[in-house]
């Protein structure tokens, strides 16, 4: 997965923790004096990243020796060794940090991507990633996800029709002034019209997925009836689930829902 992308991250990482130099190893370590590292695991999880902490020891030098005892997607126990790295102090002290960041990072989304994976397992259900990412991070963290078991959503805003809470606004298909709540946040009535000219010239238009974020059953009832590809459920309770599922399955089977807010690993499933 290392690419030019990943490499411009990585050195923007060094460049960042470094400085213009490491002035303790420099005052406080000979020149040229070899050192021996090891890499090992704190808690059990999944490793994700050993490539990325190769490529930061190789950014600093090029003939640093790096054996990694585990690989992306394996698990790991606590106080168990991941990775083996031999060559010059300077080097090794001035880029640990960067390298164990990234490990620590990725490692511990993968790891918890593992944990929903698990609890959905034969139910056919997906867990997916979000856009909340760390900014320039994002193909590294999405990596993660993959690693730990789970699947990319859009990487970006260009892959898909996503219609938000936000866009419903922006675009008037919620009517602000009007008494009657389509939702407690939006407190105004869903105009199914202008929804209705707009997502027919979407379907025309775009050539992509089209995806419908809703937040009432209100609004899930009238929006699943133009079979949008996707509806997102978000912030509903079990029970609206259960409502909504059983009513997408009896008239609109070809319709996916997704759910979003509140998720967690006690009701994950």
């Amino acid at each position: 997965m290392i690419n030019k992308e990943i490499i411009a991250i990585i050195k923007r990482a060094l460049a960042e923790d470094i400085g213009k130099k490491d002035i303790t190893t420099l005052l406080t370590v000979p020149f040229r004096q070899e050192a021996e590292a090891v890499i090992f695991a704190k808690e059990k999880g999944v490793l994700c990243g050993i490539n990325i902490v190769w490529e930061v020891f190789k950014q600093k030098d090029k003939k640093i020796f790096f054996k990694s005892l585990k690989k992306d997607g394996d698990t790991f126990r606590k106080d168990e060794k991941v990775a083996y790295i031999r060559g010059d102090a300077h080097i090794i002290l001035s880029s640990e940090r960067v390298a164990l960041n990234f490990l620590s990072l990725l490692s511990g989304i993968s790891t918890l991507t593992k944990k929903f994976a698990d609890k959905i397992k034969g139910t056919g259900v997906k867990i997916l990633d979000t856009r909340k990412t760390t900014p320039n991070l994002r193909a590294l963290e999405k990596y993660a996800v993959r690693i730990g078991g789970g699947y990319n959503h859009r990487m970006t805003l260009a892959q898909e029709v996503l219609i938000k809470d936000n866009h419903l606004k922006a675009a008037r298909f919620i009517n602000k002034s009007s008494p009657c709540a389509a939702s407690k946040r939006d407190k105004g009535k869903f105009d199914e019209e202008r929804f209705r000219n707009s997502f027919s010239y979407l379907k025309k238009s775009a050539h992509l997925k089209i995806e419908v974020e809703v937040e009432s059953m209100e609004v899930f009832k009238r929006v699943i009836k133009y079979k949008p590809d996707v509806v997102m459920l978000d912030n509903f309770s079990l029970a609206q689930l259960k409502k909504a599922v059983v009513q997408r399955d009896e008239y609109f089977p070809q319709v996916k829902l997704e759910v979003s807010g509140g998720i967690n690993l006690n009701n994950v499933r």
